[in-house]
Parts: C-alpha cells; structure tokens; sequence
C-alpha cells in the first residue's frame, strides 16, 4: 500500500503536521510540546466529563497525527493504558521525532494497523473504556473511515459503558454521512461540539446505560479538568448545551 508522504512546516512558533499538501493533518506550539494546541483536539479529550480515570482503564487511540492527544493522556492521567493505531510508519516516526511524543511503555502501546481492521479484531471486543477516532488523509474531505461497519466496530471495542469521540468535518457531504452512521451504530446516542474555527466537528458518543446529568454538574466537571490539567474547558457545557436540540434544562441521553 502506498503511503502519503509526510511534511512539516513551521510559523509563528507551531510546527504543522502535513501528508504532503498545504492542509494540516496536526500542530504543536514549540515553546509548550505537551499543550493540545488546535481546539477541536482539545475537545476529543471530552470523554474525561464522564469518565472518571482510574487504574486499569484502557483507551484506543485511532490515528496518531502529532501525538497531541498521546503525550496529554501520557502527562495527565497516568492510570490510563494507551493503544494508538496508526497504519503509516512515517507518521509514527514523526509524533516522536518531530513532535515529541514518547516512546511505547508500559502505559502506551502503538500499533502499526488498518483502523478499519483493528476494530474488527475479536481480542479487543469490550476492551476500551474511551475511544478516540482521529483519522483523515491528504485529501481531509472527510474521516477516511466512515462506513456503518466501522462505527459498530467502533461500538464493539467499547466496553458495556464506554464514550467515542470522532473528529468530523463540517462543511463536506461525508458530515452527514458519517453522523447518521454513528447514530445508527449507537442509537443515536450523539452529542456535537459547536463547530470550530478549522470546520471540525467532534462529536461525544455513548454506550452503556441512559445518562442523566445537570449542565452545572458538568460545568463543576469541566472547571476540575481544566484545574488538574490546563485544558481549556471552560466553555465545553455551555457549547453543548446549546448545540444539541432537547438539552436545555439538562444532560439526557
């Protein structure tokens, strides 16, 4: 298989991730490696609202980049066991490289694999406690995975109570696509983040039983994490509050 090539740029003080175009594929800010710089990966670290961390958990990692999420996740909550699939070596070699992100260890294990295939793998069915899904090629018209079979792969690798975050892209006809195949996988069990600057949508995702929860108790939530870690959180509830029909007086799904 061919692989697309691997770039870089610098402006600014950020260093940029590109699979050989002008788009960007990922960013770190030179003076701070270990800040999560570009907003819609900030919010792909959401499942901590409703996840408490603990020994044991485990969290797969579907697409590498920089290695934003990797070295947050590495820094900030070290009872979590890492799985990072990336199918190009170079890009592998790049977070480490380029972008500093740490060498597997006893907490991070990356695996050089088709996202597709790994979702499908029997050995992780009911596996992880979070998934992130973070996976785009050169083109970046839309998630390089995104057919019903993926996401219920998706829905199979998560735990009996489990949160997906998936990075979709707003402004292309796969947006919908996409969300109605996740709605579909997880009956419909979806949250969306008010669009970012960079048309990115991430959407929160939901196995397990209902959940019902006050706005205030995820805004105290969301001001914890951003005490313990620096993650800009502050308007996390109060965008999803407003971005999701049927929320308004509190959380239900």
């Amino acid at each position: 298989m061919l692989m697309e090539p691997v770039t870089f740029s610098e402006s600014g003080g950020v260093r940029y991730l590109h699979f050989g175009t002008e788009l960007i594929q990922g960013a770190m800010r030179l003076r701070d490696p270990d800040e999560i710089y570009l907003e819609y990966n900030q919010q792909m670290m959401a499942w901590l609202l409703f996840l408490e961390t603990k020994p044991g958990m485990k969290l797969a990692q579907l697409g590498l980049g920089t290695g934003a999420l990797t070295k947050f996740t590495h820094r900030h909550c070290p009872a979590v066991k890492t799985t990072v699939i990336e199918l190009n070596p170079a890009v592998i070699v790049s977070a480490r490289s380029m972008f500093y992100t740490p060498e597997d260890d006893r907490r991070l294990n990356t695996l050089q694999v088709d996202a597709k295939k790994f979702v499908e793998d029997s050995q992780y069915q009911h596996y992880f406690d979070a998934v992130q899904v973070d996976l785009y090629d050169a083109i970046c018209d839309g998630p390089s995975a995104s057919s019903l079979d993926f996401y219920r792969g998706c829905h199979n690798i998560l735990k009996d109570t489990g949160v997906l975050t998936v990075n979709l892209f707003s402004r292309h006809k796969s947006f919908n696509l996409n969300l109605q195949n996740i709605c579909d996988a997880f009956e419909n069990r979806v949250l969306l983040f008010p669009e970012s600057h960079d048309c990115n949508v991430v959407a929160i995702v939901f196995k397990g039983p209902p959940l019902n929860v006050e706005w205030k108790d995820i805004s105290r939530r969301a001001k914890l994490i951003m005490d313990k870690t620096g993650l800009p959180t502050q308007t996390w509830a109060s965008g999803l509050n407003r971005e999701n029909a049927r929320q308004e007086t509190s959380l239900s799904i």
